[in-house]
């Protein structure tokens, strides 16, 4: 008579090899917003701000990043701040959207301006905004510009 082997009880206590599946997890590629500020802003940022003015019709627009220091027309600051820089119209119209931590999810602020070389006022720029993305900092500014009614008559 041959010897039958037992089975083991369904709750043994012996581990089972991990799935092949869960082995090979395939890493996500990081986030656009998660890349570094630099990166994003020069290899995201500022082709998809400048398509989405030139779809509203700013033929002569040209778009750039730099790190200068804040000027307001009666006031200049010692601090410098990246400053994504808007200008079209003949040099006449100017937008700038500053990053005064170099981090898209930190503090922001806009200006914009004709006719001068310096805004009159800085305001603050997406406060209420909870999670910061390419989409809204395109959108954004196309939406403050647009308010201005320099991209469309209303």
């Amino acid at each position: 008579m041959a010897e039958e082997k037992n089975p083991k009880p369904e709750n043994s206590t012996e581990k089972k090899p991990p799935a092949k599946a869960a082995a090979k997890k395939k890493e996500k590629p990081p986030k656009l917003e998660d890349k570094p500020f630099g990166e994003f802003i020069e290899q995201h940022y500022l082709p998809a701000l400048k398509e989405a003015l030139v779809a509203e019709g700013l033929e002569d627009i040209t778009v750039s990043l730099s790190k200068q220091k804040v000027s307001l027309a009666g006031m200049s600051s010692d601090s410098e701040w990246a400053q994504v820089q808007g200008d079209w119209f003949g040099g006449q119209r100017h937008f700038r959207v500053y990053f005064p931590d170099e981090d898209i999810k930190g503090q922001l602020a806009f200006a914009c301006f004709e006719r001068s070389n310096v805004p009159s006022t800085i305001e603050p720029f997406l406060i209420d905004e909870r999670k910061i993305d390419l989409k809204l900092l395109v959108f954004y500014v196309v939406q403050r510009l647009n308010g201005q009614k320099w991209l469309t008559w209303n």
